[in-house]
């Protein structure tokens, strides 16, 4: 390939509402549904989430991708006009159309884009920087902006003592540029993979072309999230470590040579199952779903991020991002930073 790609800027934003367990326990509780504080920390590992304000325009989750993308940018030295690509990673856009990627490129004001959204759930931001890097390696893209983003709040199971303890909102972005092809910081491969046939481990029954949301259909709550966390875990575990085995033997790495892994922050146990597999330790592991929850699309940026800016992360670094998301959804980048 005649170019590389490299990551130049980082940035998240998340809403200002904290929602902690306790406030989780109490809105469960008007449903009958018993948790408490300990019960959730020891499943899940989080403390608290954030989430949007709906009737906030500023909380909205393209609103929340251009104060991650304003932030990416200014580290990177660069403008929304410099911008030639968005690429949006989200599963739960502002509308169906509009793409929330033109949302943002519309409140940001990047005249000079293409823009599309990249729905692979969970695994979304690496779907995404995984596309931007193709573009720019056969030279159609110079400058790319790269967002992950949910608000998730709205499409929580408050039925689901299991999975409503999980979600948050939030976003997350990159800019990647084009850089020589042996550049010493570069993304050096990305992974993907897919598998339709374990849809029904997560997904939103109503709310497509498929099944319309029918007052009916709300009542039965069809339009909030289904997930089988037991199977879920074992699924993500397995091939978590696998992909991120993958990624580095393929560049002559084992996991001994990685500086930071940052993968999808689903939850904590999940996170040290995987660790434990690879053999990684914990301190060497990017962590943020302590405070955030699981943010889908926007967790491995945002993780990315707060290391890039809190100075774990240094030049000449090796990071592997590790992902997995509904669909199911599989992927992993090694780069150097």
């Amino acid at each position: 390939m005649p170019y590389a790609a490299t990551i130049t800027g980082t940035g998240c934003s998340f809403p200002r509402n904290r929602v902690t367990n306790k406030d989780i326990v109490q809105r469960l509780e008007k449903d009958n549904i018993t948790t408490n504080d300990q019960w959730i920390r020891e499943r899940t590992g989080i403390r608290e989430r954030r989430f949007s304000d709906l009737e906030n325009g500023e909380e909205h989750n393209s609103s929340l991708g251009v104060a991650a993308a304003r932030k990416a940018l200014d580290m990177a030295g660069r403008t929304p006009e410099q911008i030639d690509q968005i690429l949006y990673a989200t599963c739960t856009p502002d509308t169906l159309i509009p793409s929330t990627a033109c949302w943002l490129q519309h409140k940001i004001g990047a005249p000079q884009a293409w823009a599309m959204d990249v729905n692979a759930a969970c695994s979304g931001f690496v779907y995404g920087l995984a596309t931007a890097e193709k573009f720019i390696q056969t030279g159609h893209t110079k400058t790319a902006l790269v967002v992950g983003a949910e608000v998730l709040n709205p499409f929580i199971n408050w039925k689901d003592r299991g999975s409503c303890i999980l979600f948050g909102d939030g976003a997350g972005a990159a800019v990647v540029e084009r850089t020589e092809p042996d550049a010493p910081a570069r993304i050096l491969s990305s992974h993907l993979l897919s598998d339709g046939n374990l849809w029904e481990l997560l997904y939103i029954p109503a709310g497509g072309s498929r099944m319309e949301v029918t007052p009916g259909r709300f009542s039965k709550n069809l339009h909030k999230m289904r997930m089988y966390g037991k199977e879920i875990f074992k699924v993500a575990v397995r091939t978590l470590a696998e992909f991120a085995n993958r990624a580095l033997e393929s560049n002559g790495f084992c996991i001994d040579d990685v500086d930071w892994f940052i993968p999808h922050q689903a939850n904590y146990r999940i996170i040290e199952a995987v660790a434990k597999r690879l053999r990684c330790p914990m301190e060497k592991v990017v962590v943020n779903v302590d405070l955030y929850g699981n943010t889908s699309a926007a967790t491995i940026p945002t993780a990315l991020d707060q290391a890039v800016r809190d100075g774990r992360i240094e030049k000449g670094q090796l990071i592997l991002l590790d992902s997995f998301g509904a669909g199911l959804t599989y992927g992993a980048i090694l780069m150097r930073w």
